[in-house]
């Protein structure tokens, strides 16, 4: 039986702390590859074309969209975002675990076609804290940071349909029950069973 990677996705409401605990999770990880996503938002100060995101023209992602090269695309707060399909495909088939740091819109287009993903729900502690975290890190006008905050109500609603919650309190711990979601998951019975006739065999 072939190993693939595990495709690993991270979802919530802005300001909820994905794009922390993913970089941790890389960080103690080699064998975690992060899937850099497109979008057609400005690059925020200190963003890197190609490490943060793929920042491209509205003219640019739709032509990708047309020529199907997005695992998922979505339009959220007047931007587009979408993860690119050839590089995340290729390193799942080399035993590469992916982590996607994407919205709700995109982790349903996900689900859709890849069902033994794991899907994971970051929380904010608190409706103040998560106010404060937004606030905190200046990025957006009030008119943005209230849209933000406003869809993020409603994508909480969606809390449901993924497989397990963390509450982002303090990061390292937040980190540490991603790792062991990742752990118990390897272990299901389902990753052990040959695809065709859904019994295990041994390698030798």
């Amino acid at each position: 039986m072939k190993k693939k990677g595990f495709l690993i996705v991270l979802s919530g409401p802005s300001g909820v702390g994905k794009g922390a605990i993913s970089k941790q999770l890389r960080e103690r990880d080699n064998n975690l590859w992060y899937s850099v996503s497109a979008t057609t938002r400005k690059p925020r100060q200190g963003e890197v074309n190609g490490v943060d995101y793929y920042f491209l023209s509205e003219d640019e992602f739709l032509k990708k969209v047309h020529n199907g090269d997005f695992i998922e695309w979505a339009c959220f707060c007047n931007n587009y975002y979408g993860t690119p399909k050839t590089k995340v495909l290729e390193m799942l088939e080399r035993n590469v675990d992916v982590i996607l740091e994407i919205d709700i819109q995109g982790a349903k287009k996900v689900k859709e076609n890849f069902k033994e993903a794991i899907f994971i729900f970051i929380l904010p502690p608190s409706r103040e804290e998560w106010r404060h975290r937004i606030l905190k890190r200046g990025t957006e006008n009030d008119k943005e940071r209230e849209l933000r905050l406003e869809t993020g109500e409603i994508e909480l609603k969606e809390l449901k349909n993924y497989d397990y919650a963390i509450i982002n309190d303090l990061l390292i711990n937040a980190v540490r029950q991603v790792e062991i979601i990742v752990e118990v998951e390897k272990l299901r019975v389902f990753r052990y069973l040959e695809d065709d006739e859904n019994e295990w065999k041994f390698n030798d």
